[in-house]
């Protein structure tokens, strides 16, 4: 079911879910957070999307805040638009499109539509700001989401978020990084004791993923991790693949379409399935854990001082 609201105000938003709820059984019980995304409208249905299907894990209140509808001489007013039922998923999405100087204040519009007693995580698919934590939405939340792969110079962004990093802060682009360093950790687990002498990773040169592997290689390992852009001639969009010389071994691990193969000295080659995350499983991942992130933290700064 989906509702439309005219010129409404986010008193009349919440009455009318609560309707909702009274006529039709809909219920918030079972939600167990409140998600906030700020995004462009021409982005809006993906990221809904993406946070219907990852609800389906963390049933969720879902506020969408459509972030490029600024103009001064627009009439000051909320649009709204109710999801329910099918059309969202196992949450509630509530669409906001503030026009005119009902823009300026976007905390004061999600605050009597939040869950009591219910964690708060935002979201910001496109591009945002750098310092998360200072965001009016940023400032309400536990977990803060950017994702650096759709700002307009990806190593500047990171360089920002390492200056203005706090506790609960998180970016698609390290979580899209899971399933690398699990695999790494574990193929590396087979070389315990071997001394590292080089190490690369093949990606692109503006992937911030890439960036962001390379640091935390770098880290863990004790070397200067090299990042690589071509792959037999040609340039690699994303990650391609990771190489690590120990003393008298070497690990490769290079993935191709939604699998790796991984060879190493010592060991017969084996492939595993490497594939690509999508933002829906990169969300899941970070609503599952709203602590801090210590190891996405330390390796922010240490990219920024490397």
């Amino acid at each position: 079911m989906i509702v439309n609201m005219a010129k409404t105000t986010s008193s009349k938003i919440g009455k009318k879910l609560q309707d909702l709820r009274e006529d039709g059984g809909v219920v918030a019980l079972g939600r167990v957070l409140t998600m906030i995304i700020e995004t462009k409208t021409d982005e809006l249905e993906a990221a809904v999307a993406a946070a219907n299907g990852a609800s389906r894990l963390h049933p969720s209140r879902i506020i969408v805040l459509v972030s490029d509808l600024k103009s001064a001489r627009d009439e000051s007013r909320l649009d709204a638009e109710i999801r329910i039922g099918g059309d969202a998923g196992a949450s509630e999405v509530i669409i906001i499109r503030a026009f005119g100087e009902a823009h300026a204040n976007t905390e004061s519009i999600v605050t009597g539509l939040l869950l009591p007693d219910a964690p708060v995580v935002a979201w910001w698919p496109s591009e945002c700001q750098a310092n998360p934590s200072a965001n009016p939405i940023g400032r309400i939340a536990s977990r803060r989401i950017t994702d650096s792969s759709s700002q307009p110079d990806a190593a500047e962004f990171l360089e920002e978020l390492a200056k203005n990093y706090q506790p609960g802060d998180s970016d698609l682009a390290w979580t899209r990084l899971t399933l690398w360093r699990s695999q790494l950790t574990a193929a590396m687990d087979g070389h315990t004791g071997k001394t590292v002498t080089a190490a690369e990773v093949i990606g692109s040169a503006v992937s911030p993923s890439s960036m962001l592997l390379r640091s935390w290689l770098s880290l863990r390992l004790g070397v200067d991790v090299q990042l690589v852009p071509n792959f037999d001639g040609e340039a690699v969009q994303g990650i391609a693949g990771v190489k690590i010389v120990f003393e008298g071994a070497a690990l490769s691990l290079i993935r191709a379409g939604g699998s790796a193969a991984i060879t190493q000295t010592g060991f017969p080659e084996s492939s595993v399935l490497l594939p690509k995350r999508s933002d829906q499983d990169c969300l899941i991942e970070d609503m599952r854990f709203l602590g801090e992130d210590l190891t996405y933290g330390q390796v922010l700064a240490f990219g920024r001082a490397s």
